[in-house]
């Protein structure tokens, strides 16, 4: 005989757990299922083991999706201060980083400890290790079966997530759900991922892996200024990471090397003052030496700067203003924080995340198609998705 419960949500992370407590906090009988050993796998990692749990300038801004505008509901309902008061009513120690990042002063397993002490506090409970072998729909209630037995629900909510860090258990099962019910799914790929160049751009490079520098990457209309880092694939680092959710395998992005720097008046006051120094010693006081090596090895600059006709000058600013680069692939959901796409809002009612043409499924968080920035806006969307599905299911 199948169990009954109320609400069954597959999936224990960020947005799974956080359905899980606002359904319970209505009296309703929720089971969070998932085939890993331990909840909140992806909160355990983040931010270094620090968990970057949301940013304070959260908004329909820093997502990407189809629709721009679905967001929005779940966004306005469930603020980062409403998280951050959660937060805070745990008495876990927090710090704001840079452009609204905030972090746990200890560590991401505080954030894993409050939720599942809010889901223990409204009865919603959690079942680890078990599998799903198939979803079944009734017409008027679900019927999970799993490895351990059959449950049925009213309310379905997919927490799943997306494809992104497969070594960590994470699978497409939310969007082959959603197709068994009729559902359209976005194309899905990999989000905020490190680029990877071809073999000659690397050789060419050889010696920058480990190299990081403040820079504006850039793609199409979209930039970015945070550091980008050289590694023995390619390219990294949050710059990269952001700008990599905007690029198609094969385009090009441009770096603007140490925006803070006129590299035009620098070389001009440096010929003024001492033309007999070389172009590398001038940059080197800017960048990393290794970059500016690369830089004047490239464009055949050697000698001293007083010797330096100016088209060749004029050609260094540019690349410095623009260094443009095609990375012909990223290092895919290997290492993606994200998946872009997912199951295609159009289908979703942006202020329950329900199925609009199956009553009682819902989607939540990564599984859908809307995926923030770098710096917290994901777990932001986890929240208020899971809190939105949670107020309905």
């Amino acid at each position: 005989m199948a169990e009954r419960r109320d609400v069954v949500i597959i999936g224990a992370g960020a947005a799974g757990m956080m359905c899980a407590i606002e359904a319970g906090r209505r009296g309703r009988r929720a089971l969070v299922l998932d085939h890993a050993r331990a909840p909140g796998e992806k909160i355990r990692i983040s931010g270094g083991g620090r968990c970057n749990f949301t940013n304070i300038h959260a908004g329909p801004k820093n997502f990407l999706s189809v629709n721009p505008h679905f967001c929005k509901s779940a966004l306005a309902r469930y603020t980062p201060r409403d998280f951050l008061d959660l937060v805070e009513r745990h008495r876990i120690p927090w710090h704001e980083k840079t452009l609204g990042q905030l972090f746990c002063d200890n560590s991401a397993k505080d954030i894993i400890a409050m939720l599942l002490a809010e889901m223990k506090a409204v009865g919603a409970e959690l079942r680890l290790s078990t599998s799903i072998g198939a979803v079944e729909h009734d017409g008027a209630s679900f019927r999970i079966v799993t490895e351990n037995g059959t449950v049925e629900a009213a309310s379905l909510v997919m927490a799943t997530g997306g494809k992104s860090i497969p070594k960590m258990g994470a699978t497409g099962f939310a969007y082959r759900i959603a197709e068994q019910f009729g559902l359209p799914v976005v194309e899905t790929r990999a989000g905020l991922v490190p680029l990877m160049l071809d073999p000659a751009t690397l050789a060419a490079h050889e010696g920058l892996p480990g190299v990081a520098v403040d820079v504006i990457a850039r793609h199409g209309k979209t930039e970015f200024r945070e550091a980008a880092l050289f590694t023995h694939r390619g390219l990294s680092g949050p710059a990269i990471l952001q700008i990599s959710s905007y690029w198609r395998e094969g385009e090009e992005i441009a770096l603007a090397l140490c925006p803070d720097v006129d590299f035009a008046d620098v070389i001009a006051a440096a010929r003024r003052q001492n033309g007999r120094q070389a172009v590398q010693t001038v940059l080197a006081e800017h960048m990393p030496k290794k970059l500016a090596q690369l830089f004047v090895t490239e464009l055949g600059i050697d000698g001293p700067l007083a010797e330096q006709p100016g088209k060749r000058i004029d050609a260094l600013l540019q690349r410095l203003k623009g260094w443009r680069l095609r990375p012909p692939t990223s290092e895919g959901y290997r290492t993606a924080e994200v998946t872009l796409g997912g199951v295609d809002t159009a289908a979703l009612d942006s202020r329950s995340m329900a199925a609009k043409t199956v009553p009682g499924l819902y989607f939540i968080g990564e599984a859908v198609d809307v995926t923030g920035w770098l710096g917290g806006y994901n777990f932001q969307w986890a929240w208020a998705s899971g809190h939105a599905a949670g107020q309905e299911a």
